[in-house]
């Protein structure tokens, strides 16, 4: 297979020739140890066998690479592939529990997936566990779906908590996934305490991570059976109940498997926006692509916002102020043209104010002046949702856009800031907390506009850069 062309990206993180696929981050005073996946497709997405490579940074603009720093091991062993994990700190050593993959194991009649350890002293250099601990697949539960295991101290019962995805029996149409549990003292001696959580929504659970925040604490993990998104529940105790918010989402269906890690200051999420299979916006998402982090904030209701990296945002200099504009509709869509040649890496930021006459409201992005084609977030507030589709459809349909889609709770006549980041093919954007990045490939132009329908929109202090830097 002939190896597919390598991105173009300027503001995320995506080394050359390789697509990043899940990472396990670890922040200790300021700095983000970024452990992560590096898939070369070399025969398709998830075919090649990988370990865990780093990269550092402290701004999520510069970045210090280290190659693969936990190697796999050969196709005899269990960490053929070196699936998920994590990584923590606990008694002056570095530990990394990660998940072993060998997709010949199961001909020999042996699980194909096995929870492994290995430890480090200084965040590079890594020696797998002489003793060979290994956690396998408990009996009655799927041998093939054991991993990305997540571990924490748990304060109030004095003993170390592993959890990890898996499903009950072997069907995987079955919606038996769930979050199952080990506890140790020492972090040697594990004991398998059974289910965690089960709630018998999907047919498998990955990525899962338990954090705190406040009185609260937050299980975020993902799906791939029923909406392929990144979820969270919330809970005062670890044992539960897990409440479910009203937005249970962070994002879309084009970012996944993100976990977090707090540097003392913010707690930043991981995920990767995935590729299109060919590299066309009419086709399903590929495994891997491109790493975008967002920042978690806690809102007043304790539910869990995600907001733009604030340095990312500055990276983007020489800004020009587009003043202020105002656009009224009575009973048809109204259109202003903002920028006429954006480039393909660009920062919108907007102050936006609209009445309670407004239906909906949009962005459009590589505006084709010509066709009026064009990328749009449309924010409907009739029907309450913010989607990306392209615009016009006609012939319908000409995006593949199922679960780009977030839920938007927006009030008349209250400010909300609104911030858009493009990078080449990767588009997110943000508002009230609520984010949706999306992968397109198509750019009909370069024009970027605003519009509304039925009803008057403000934008205020309204500015737009294309020159980012390093």
């Amino acid at each position: 297979m002939e190896k597919k062309a390598t991105n173009k990206h300027e503001i995320y993180y995506q080394p050359k020739d390789v697509w990043v696929g899940d990472i396990m981050p670890y922040a200790k005073d300021g700095k983000f140890y970024i452990y992560h996946q590096r898939d070369e497709r070399i025969n398709g997405p998830i075919t090649d066998p990988f370990g865990w490579s780093l990269a550092t940074t402290t701004d999520f603009v510069h970045y210090q690479d280290f190659g693969e720093v936990l190697k796999r091991g050969s196709d005899q062993d269990w960490d053929q592939f070196i699936y998920a994990g994590s990584v923590f700190e606990a008694k002056g050593t570095i530990h990394a529990f990660y998940t072993g993959y060998n997709k010949e194991f199961l001909k020999a009649n042996k699980p194909s997936q096995i929870l492994l350890h290995a430890t480090s002293n200084d965040f590079v250099h890594w020696t797998k566990s002489a003793n060979a601990l290994q956690l396998k697949p408990q009996p009655g539960y799927d041998d093939r779906n054991w991993r990305d295991p997540a571990v924490i101290w748990d304060e109030e019962n004095q003993e170390y908590l592993l959890i990890l995805g898996a499903r009950k029996g072997q069907d995987k149409h079955r919606l038996t996934g769930r979050l199952v549990k080990y506890t140790s003292p020492d972090l040697t001696n594990w004991q398998f305490k059974g289910d965690f959580w089960a709630p018998n929504l999907y047919t498998m659970f990955e990525m899962p991570q338990l954090f705190k925040m406040g009185d609260w604490w937050y299980l975020i993990y993902s799906e791939y059976s029923v909406k392929n998104k990144v979820f969270y529940r919330m809970s005062k105790s670890l044992s539960g109940p897990w409440l479910k918010p009203k937005d249970e989402a962070f994002d879309g269906r084009a970012y996944y498997a993100a976990r977090t890690a707090f540097d003392g200051k913010r707690r930043v999420l991981f995920g990767w926006v995935p590729t299109k299979k060919a590299n066309n916006d009419m086709n399903n998402y590929e495994w891997g692509g491109t790493f975008v982090p967002q920042e978690i904030y806690q809102r007043s209701d304790n539910t869990l916002g995600v907001r733009p990296i604030e340095e990312i945002c500055t990276a983007f200099s020489s800004r020009k102020k587009l003043g202020n504009q105002e656009l009224t509709a009575v009973d048809t869509l109204k259109k202003q043209v903002l920028i006429h040649n954006t480039g393909e890496h660009f920062y919108f930021h907007s102050t936006i104010n609209f009445d309670e006459t407004v239906s909906d409201f949009s962005i459009r992005l590589y505006q084709n002046p010509a066709t009026d084609e064009s990328y749009e977030f449309r924010f409907n507030l009739d029907e309450g949702q913010l989607t990306l589709d392209k615009n016009p459809c006609y012939r319908w349909y000409q995006m593949m856009d199922k679960g780009l889609n977030r839920p938007i709770k927006l009030k008349a006549n209250h400010d909300y800031d609104l911030k858009l980041i493009v990078d080449d093919n990767i588009l997110t954007i943000y508002l009230d907390g609520v984010a949706l990045n999306a992968r397109v490939y198509h750019k009909f132009g370069r024009e970027l506009a605003v519009t509304v329908t039925n009803g008057r929109l403000k934008l205020r202090q309204s500015e737009f850069s294309n020159d980012y830097q390093k």
